[in-house]
């Protein structure tokens, strides 16, 4: 069983939120918040309603529920968040600035031997090593879209990643339930985004020559290669606006990708997928 009992999620969106309900239904103190209060009192509702549909559908007993809302703590402030921690998970947004900052705060808030993971699934860890005491204790923990659902969690292993850290982040990952992956290098996109991403761009630079449509593009991989997702209805799944930000990154770096404009034209329209009603497919059930 993991040594740790206590965890601090920060962010409190469609990721943070099921990685700290995910931890709660295993049995963890989980205390989330975010900086927007907006976000921390649509937490609070959202966990009470999933956890009773999932009783009146029969996938979780009763108990078990009440036992998983008396772990979920849902906080106002980050301090009370990282009092006790014995874990901290950033799931804010993809800003390096923004988590620069978050990390320099919890650097001040936790004790000086708290693991310190960040959910991003495009900045690496050593991109805040500076900013906390002690960056042996500092990982990339990256859970997939949705992660109360999805199996595998990443674990990347920075040059500064202690073996402790890695060892006790892997027993973490498995005690909530999980398939734990060890990174051992920092490498953009790690494991599996490292080659989904270039699925996902051969797939826009065949849609921007017009060979098919995207969801023509989306049932021949469905289909033909039994993917359970194509990568356009993939996108709508995990958001456009996070792809955009991806490709501007390579934009910026002068690497030029057909088909950025396609994701370019998406993202100005406001139509970032799922989260918006509309992306490549639109969504009635918004």
């Amino acid at each position: 069983m993991s040594q740790l009992k206590n965890i601090c999620v920060v962010g409190a969106g469609q990721m943070g939120k099921q990685i700290a309900l995910q931890a709660a239904l295993c049995g963890f103190q989980v205390f989330l918040t975010d900086s927007f209060p907006a976000a921390v009192e649509t937490a609070k509702v959202w966990s009470v309603d999933y956890l009773s549909k999932r009783v009146a559908k029969g996938k979780l007993f009763q108990e078990d529920a009440s036992s998983a809302q008396n772990c979920f703590h849902v906080v106002s402030t980050l301090e009370e968040a990282a009092k006790d921690a014995d874990l901290g998970i950033e799931a804010i947004i993809e800003k390096r600035s923004a988590r620069e900052e978050l990390f320099r705060s919890l650097d001040q808030l936790v004790r000086a031997d708290t693991l310190l993971t960040t959910n991003s699934s495009n900045m690496v860890s050593s991109l805040f090593a500076d900013c906390v005491q002690n960056p042996g204790r500092l990982a990339n923990l990256h859970y997939f879209n949705p992660p109360l659902h999805m199996k595998l969690v990443e674990i990347v292993r920075g040059p500064h990643t202690s073996d402790e850290t890695v060892s006790t982040l892997y027993q973490f990952v498995k005690d909530i339930g999980k398939i734990p992956v060890l990174v051992q290098k920092e490498i953009e996109g790690f494991v599996v985004n490292y080659i989904s991403n270039r699925l996902t761009l051969s797939a826009l630079e065949l849609a921007s020559m017009g060979v098919a449509t995207p969801q023509d593009i989306d049932l021949a991989l469905e289909n033909g290669l039994n993917h359970p997702m194509g990568p356009f209805r993939l996108m709508d799944l995990t958001g456009i606006d996070l792809a955009y930000m991806v490709m501007t990154d390579m934009e910026n770096r002068g690497e030029h990708h057909p088909g950025y404009e396609l994701v370019k034209a998406k993202y100005e329209a406001g139509e970032y997928g799922r989260k918006t009603g509309k992306g490549w497919y639109t969504y009635q059930d918004q």
